[in-house]
């Protein structure tokens, strides 16, 4: 698959099976993860990896901080955030570590994770990983960073979930690019 057909078949991939990806998959995504682009070359990321029963263990911790919340919500609801993070054989949780620069401000580092998390994601798809890069709410409660052990100046940024692509793989509709590209 050369490169502009991997940009243009990426999809993410919700429904995931074991195998999750190897060591050498790995380097290779966070390898990838670093040539985003990094205005002073900060490296203002890092990346968790959860397998195995350390998923259930980061499921707890969901509800826990959901339930912080609102302790209120249903059994169904706490059942299903629970099983969250067993919905792929493993996760890779983004981490924006800000670096204090006078000429790049945090947000610019932010830009600098989506476009690692991004090139992750590309990368799995070219090595045949499904993967899908979950976000929501959840993942900013101060509650999971710091059940994670993140540092006070780190921020969670999603989870991305690995393993072999299952089931019917969705469709997505090519888009006009005339609709979103104009001239000044």
């Amino acid at each position: 698959m050369d490169a502009l057909e991997l940009l243009l078949s990426r999809i993410s991939v919700p429904a995931l099976t074991e195998p999750g990806p190897t060591h050498e998959q790995y380097q290779t995504m966070i390898q990838s993860a670093f040539r985003a682009p990094d205005h002073a070359h900060l490296q203002p990321y890092r990346f968790i990896r959860v397998a195995g029963d350390r998923r259930h263990a980061l499921g707890k911790i969901m509800l826990k901080a959901v339930l912080e919340r609102d302790p209120k919500i249903s059994e169904g609801q706490q059942a299903r955030l629970l099983k969250n993070p067993i919905r792929a054989p493993e996760l890779l949780l983004p981490v924006l570590t800000p670096k204090e620069h006078p000429k790049v401000p945090e947000v610019e580092q932010v830009l600098s994770l989506g476009g690692a998390v991004n090139n992750i994601l590309n990368a799995a798809h070219a090595m045949g990983i499904g993967a899908m890069w979950r976000t929501g709410l959840i993942c900013y409660e101060p509650s999971i960073a710091r059940d994670l052990g993140l540092a006070a100046h780190e921020r969670l940024y999603g989870f991305i979930y690995l393993g072999a692509p299952a089931g019917n793989r969705k469709t997505v509709e090519a888009i006009n690019p005339e609709d979103f590209l104009s001239d000044w």
